[in-house]
């Protein structure tokens, strides 16, 4: 058909697609009821019953943009850019029966899923099939989640492995793509533009190259009894698999003449094979539920859980602030050890320079791919490939040895992990933190970020509807955009259903520069606001978690030192 009439055959799939959008649809196009680029936008589904009711709901409405069209036909589906989806593979999950929603009109980069339960069965499915096999090579217990929290791997013990080498054939094949890695740049080097071919295939020489450089480890069968293995999708749809971790209670401590053993030294009497099949775990994380809708336009509390995950954010942006600047940093530890020297104080504050790693308990998924979390972790990685770790007198020696301007870099860096701005509920009875350390721990927080110059802002944090605005009432999320985007913005969205607010909401305040409460700075005399009865927690704190079951015990356990 389109080598007939001399046009292009997606010209064609165009417009066979456009005549099968809903002959209702159709015929308010023909009445001049909407433009031909929303009838367009109608065409990413073949579902008229999804079509028509999408229309009726944006008929009056001001915001009826293609771009809206196209969001609402496709919000409960997966884009086949998001991880999961690159990770399984769009041509697997069709071969499992899913539907794929494709835009002819549009850039879609791969269109979306239209079955996100398949996908996450395909996911999990494809993981688990994954740790059976290194299940296999004798781990005593494999953690598989498709999206592990930052510090995951917090409190456990890093077992040493050494790099396989490489075989006679693999020396073989790696000289060999240098040899045309360097001939192609030779040959095209002072080209302005490299042909396609040319171009992709030093890309490939170049993964195949790096893989060589990213060698398996090898781990002694002892340690391997005792450890484990998690088990990750990172964010480009890749499988991160991380071995070798000891968890305290698995630690060999008793030999077999009952003299104590280091950690890591393994006993004569223990068991070095497990079933590892049997101790394959999968878990899948979830995410906080919805607090209810609000009666009227009352200001609920935010929930609990939502102001400790926003601390800790703030708390990770700080630590990488304090890190940055030296002078401050020492600072704070100076402040810290002469009152711990001179004085008296119950409180710990914000600075536990002893140093004791503050693990987050609670966050958000969005936490460790955070600008700041990317820079302290590539900043320690850095420290830790150099620090002589295992000797404890060559330590010394090499920290004698460090010139002046390290030393300080990585005092501020040490320094940086005691931080502790997260917020936790007071307890009264003695367990946890009391309202005296509360409040002495977010003045010090402040401090420090006055003195680092810490803008969360600028450290990357954004109002989205997973990290504040689908946690919260329709009040707060028009009190944000009052506060971001101005009234006549609110008033724009006042009329949507929640769904729709918060993701409108997100757009409206993405470059508002607009922070939640909990991440603001607050003056010297906002440390506690009175509150009447609730005087113990801050203004902006619920009683309750945002499915209302929190308790002191709850709160308890939330105590943020790790």
């Amino acid at each position: 058909m389109a080598a007939r009439f001399f046009v292009s055959a997606t010209f064609v799939q165009q417009r066979l697609r456009l005549a099968r959008v809903s002959a209702k649809l159709q015929e308010v196009y023909e009445q001049d009821g909407m433009k031909l680029e929303q009838l367009m936008a109608f065409t990413v589904t073949d579902d008229h019953a999804r079509q028509e009711q999408v229309w009726e709901a944006l008929e009056n409405s001001w915001s009826k943009e293609p771009q809206q069209i196209r969001r609402l036909l496709t919000e409960t589906t997966v884009r086949a850019s998001d991880r999961r989806a690159l990770f399984v593979g769009v041509e697997a999950y069709v071969a499992a029966g899913g539907v794929v929603l494709r835009d002819l009109f549009e850039a879609d980069n791969g269109g979306w899923l239209q079955g996100p339960a398949l996908l996450d069965r395909l996911v999990r499915d494809k993981l688990k099939s994954i740790a059976d096999e290194i299940a296999a090579e004798g781990w005593k217990w494999i953690v598989v989640d498709a999206d592990l929290p930052y510090g995951y791997n917090h409190g456990l013990r890093a077992i040493a492995g050494t790099p396989v080498g490489l075989t006679d054939a693999e020396r073989a094949e790696r000289e060999a793509l240098r040899a045309e890695y360097d001939r192609l740049e030779a040959e095209y080097g002072e080209s302005d533009e490299l042909p396609d071919d040319v171009d992709q295939r030093l890309g490939q020489i170049e993964t195949a190259l790096e893989a060589f450089e990213s060698r398996p480890m090898h781990y002694d069968g002892a340690e391997i009894a005792r450890a484990g293995v998690f088990i990750s999708i990172d964010r480009d749809g890749d499988l991160v698999v991380d071995r070798g971790h000891v968890r305290p209670e698995d630690e060999a401590m008793q030999a077999v003449d009952g003299h104590s053993a280091e950690p890591g030294c393994a006993t004569e009497n223990e068991d070095s094979r497990h079933d590892p099949s049997a101790r394959a775990i999968i878990t899948i994380g979830a995410q906080a539920s919805e607090p209810e809708e609000d009666d009227g336009d009352t200001i609920k509390p935010l929930p609990e859980r939502l102001v400790i995950e926003l601390t800790a954010h703030r708390t990770l942006a700080l630590r990488n602030a304090l890190a940055e600047n030296q002078h401050v940093a020492i600072t704070a530890l100076l402040h810290r050890l002469v009152l711990d020297t001179f004085g008296q104080r119950s409180a710990i504050g914000c600075v536990e320079a002893f140093v004791r790693h503050v693990h987050l308990p609670w966050q958000d998924v969005g936490l460790k791919d955070s600008p700041a979390a990317k820079a302290v972790d590539e900043r320690h990685e850095a420290w830790k490939s150099v620090i002589p770790l295992d000797d404890d007198e060559a330590l010394w020696a090499w920290l004698d040895r460090l010139d002046e301007a390290s030393r300080q870099t990585l005092l501020a860096h040490c320094v940086s992990y005691g931080i502790n701005a997260l917020f936790e509920r007071p307890n009264p009875y003695g367990s946890g933190v009391s309202q005296h350390g509360l409040d002495q721990r977010l003045r010090e927080a402040d401090r420090l970020s006055r003195a680092t110059g810490l803008d969360m802002i600028d450290a990357g944090w954004r109002p989205t509807v997973d990290n504040y605005l689908g946690r919260v009432t329709k009040s707060r999320i028009l009190e944000a955009v009052r506060e971001g985007a101005g009234d006549q913005a609110a008033q724009l969205i006042d009329h949507l259903k929640k769904a729709d607010m918060a993701k409108e909401a997100e757009r409206l305040l993405a470059d508002s520069g607009w922070l939640p409460e909990p991440l603001r700075l607050r003056g010297n005399d906002a440390a506690r606001p009175n509150v009447g009865e609730e005087a113990d927690l801050p203004e902006f704190l619920a009683g309750d978690d945002e499915d209302g079951s929190a308790t002191d015990e709850t709160a308890a356990h939330a105590v943020a030192a790790g």
